[in-house]
């Protein structure tokens, strides 16, 4: 006889009726069980909303309050209940049948799962001292306490919470009237009824109150997406604007750079070498321009495969300035290494930025380039002295600072400009590399 080996897990075998079971009696272990001793202290109620934001501002602050006035006024009048029922009597059983009703009722305010339990426990006990008086097992003021607590509990609870505490009630009345049940009237049926009442109520309100904050909560994130939308929409013009003008006058002075030496008789070597200069920038500026504003031209457009510049590209970019009349001294310590592309990338474009500031605002002075490899990143520093010669210096201050704090910043570093004793600039900045990031 062949043995037949079980394969299929012991979870997928069971029947769906067991699987259901066993998910329900997990959902009522979340709902009543876990937890169930813990401080949960009732909040204040939102007073900037609702009837309450119309109130004066020193009278809303108490406000907040009134859904535990509304505990305590139900307290109050389970009190006058059991105290009526009493009324005549006298002694520590008194004590308990009027005092334990109500304060299981203000328990709800700071734990409200707790308080369901002590009012289905303590229901015998006040019957019993009570005399078996009216409908068995509820007295009049536990039948009160118990309603209070239903609702108190729903409300601060899941709605699911409200159908798992009206079964755990029939059940808990079915279990009194055969086990405990004394040969009274019972008033089971009537609690039952009503509580299914109460319960059905917080239950339409709260899951009402859900279905609000849910819709502002997406009415709010629809609102950002339309604000977001909004500023992309008019940045997206601007930067089609900006791409449309200057493309045109860079192109333009690209044309007029290389016509200049034809409408010259016999021009100097000197002058043509400037005009080409001139051309060669311009366009330089104009590829640089579209490669980075034309994404922004249409939805399929396509970034070149032209390589982004590096560390390595100083130099052209150093004998460029130099052409435009700006002496630069470059300078490289330590171990030269390849660095992660985002970094040699912001790197570049500090110095160039930086260098183009010196012509910009500084025109005639000698500047000074330092790059530093050094252990746990690199650091780079670019000065320059004040402004010498005949040309003015350009007017204003542009956003080309903050725009290479930000490269620094975004990688992680640290990033100085100021004014230096005489008169010139520098700007001195750190942008970390760790090792791992270097060795890839």
């Amino acid at each position: 006889m062949v043995p037949v080996t079980q394969t299929q897990p012991t979870e997928a075998s069971r029947s769906p009726e067991f699987r259901l079971v066993q998910a329900a009696l997990g959902g009522l272990r979340q709902e009543l069980f876990h937890d169930a001793l813990a401080y949960r202290p009732l909040a204040r109620m939102d007073v900037h909303s609702g009837p309450t934001r119309f109130l004066p501002k020193r009278i809303r602050a108490y406000t907040g309050l009134l859904p535990h006035a509304f505990v305590a006024f139900c307290a109050v009048i389970v009190f006058a209940v059991g105290y009526d029922r009493i009324y005549y009597s006298f002694g520590l059983p008194a004590l308990l049948i009027t005092c334990v009703p109500a304060a299981i009722v203000l328990l709800t305010l700071v734990r409200p799962v707790f308080a369901f339990w002590v009012s289905l426990a303590s229901t015998p006990v006040v019957g019993a001292l009570g005399g078996f008086g009216g409908g068995w097992p509820w007295a009049e003021n536990s039948f009160a306490a118990h309603l209070v607590v239903l609702a108190v509990v729903a409300a601060r609870t899941r709605p699911r919470t409200a159908g798992w505490m009206w079964l755990m009630t029939a059940g808990y009345c079915l279990f009194a009237e055969i086990f405990l049940g004394v040969g009274r009237s019972s008033d089971s049926v009537p609690l039952l009824f009503v509580a299914a009442l109460v319960l059905l109520t917080v239950t339409v309100i709260q899951v009402r109150r859900q279905a609000d904050r849910e819709v502002t909560a997406q009415q709010t994130v629809t609102a950002q997406e339309i604000s977001k939308r909004t500023v992309l929409e008019e940045r997206t013009t601007i930067a089609r604007e900006l791409h449309d003008v200057v493309a045109h006058h860079m192109s333009v002075v690209a044309i007029q750079a290389e016509a200049a030496p034809y409408r010259v008789e016999n021009p100097p070597p000197e002058l043509e070498q400037a005009f080409r200069t001139i051309r060669e920038n311009a366009v330089a500026a104009l590829t640089e321009l579209r490669r980075i504003l034309g994404v922004v031209r249409a939805e399929d457009y396509e970034a070149p495969d032209a390589p982004q510049p590096t560390l390595g590209d100083l130099d052209a970019l150093v004998r460029n300035v130099a052409e435009a009349g700006l002496a630069v001294d470059k300078t490289v310590t330590g171990a030269v290494r390849e660095l992660p592309q985002g970094v040699e990338l912001s790197a570049y474009r500090i110095v160039q930025e930086a260098l183009s500031n010196v012509l910009r605002h500084a025109p005639g002075a000698a500047a000074k380039v330092e790059v530093s490899y050094v252990l746990g990143g690199l650091g780079l520093r670019i000065a320059n002295g004040p402004a010498r010669g005949l040309v003015k210096p350009s007017p204003g201050a542009g956003h080309g600072i903050t725009g290479m704090r930000e490269r620094v910043t975004m990688l992680g570093g640290e990033m100085t400009a100021e004014e230096t004793g005489d008169g010139g600039y520098e700007v001195a900045a750190f942008i970390p590399v760790s090792r791992e990031e270097a060795a890839k």
